[in-house]
């Protein structure tokens, strides 16, 4: 409420140093800062490692592990599964790393292959049963966990003609949105007859989408408003409770 009054101002809590090169993402681990369990953040780097930090019983945050060793290039998104068990790392190097707690220790139970060049991002569906993946060759790879943490890819999506910069699962359904430097969203689904993974929609400027690279997609916690981000100086905020979308007032086709 005190934020709402503008009563709130925000301040710098601890500055957390560590990495040697540009840190491309973070990602709080769903599972911790609940219940007495210790609050928990990963970081990634173009230093080529991944570093967990975690907050003691004074506030302060210390780094805890650093995960190295393991990527050849650097480490541009990350992501904790929604049990807060695993994290995965997506990597320039082509690969995606899948890393388990195991005692007090992070370590990686496997590595997914399959990407011709950086892989841009990488985002787990509200289950945890599925990981997508997207990069530079322009596709999109949807993997899904098997027992002893084996993965088997299970479609590869081809359609956007440019990089791949970002995915996003929708919160509450199995519905996976990427975006590109082609200036498209697009929205995939599973057809439920053929098990097979298609794309349902585009949103581009014929449909009041962005006219040039689209960075990055977020969803509400409810799922019924997507935000995107574009290199044309805007944000659109989509209305997904219903079809069709609509931005701005203006019907932009259906899921």
């Amino acid at each position: 409420m005190d934020f709402l009054e503008g009563n709130l101002e925000l301040r710098e809590r601890q500055r957390l140093e560590g990495h040697t090169d540009r840190v491309w993402s973070l990602a709080w681990n769903p599972a911790t800062g609940v219940c007495g369990i210790p609050a928990m953040l990963a970081s990634c780097s173009g230093d080529k490692s991944v570093r967990i930090w975690q907050q003691g019983p004074s506030g302060s945050w210390d780094c805890s592990a650093v995960l190295e060793d393991t990527h050849t290039r650097a480490v541009r998104s990350c992501a904790w599964s929604p049990s807060g068990k695993l994290l995965a790392t997506a990597s320039f190097d082509a690969t995606t790393a899948i890393w388990e707690h195991v005692g007090d220790d992070l370590e990686c139970v496997a590595t997914l292959e399959g990407h011709e060049n950086e892989v841009k991002s990488v985002s787990w569906n509200t289950s945890g049963s599925l990981l997508a993946t997207c990069g530079r060759d322009k596709t999109v790879w949807i993997w899904e966990m098997q027992p002893g943490n084996e993965f088997e890819c299970v479609s590869v999506l081809q359609g956007h003609t440019q990089d791949v910069k970002m995915v996003q699962w929708h919160p509450l359904m199995e519905v996976l949105v990427s975006v590109s430097y082609d200036n498209s969203v697009k929205i995939w689904a599973e057809d439920g007859e053929s098990d097979d993974w298609h794309c349902v929609q585009t949103l581009n400027e014929a449909s009041s989408g962005h006219t040039s690279t689209v960075w990055a997609v977020s969803f509400n916690s409810n799922g019924d408003r997507m935000a995107t981000c574009s290199d044309d100086l805007t944000l659109k905020i989509w209305d997904t409770s219903s079809s069709p979308f609509e931005t701005s007032g203006s019907s932009c086709g259906s899921w």
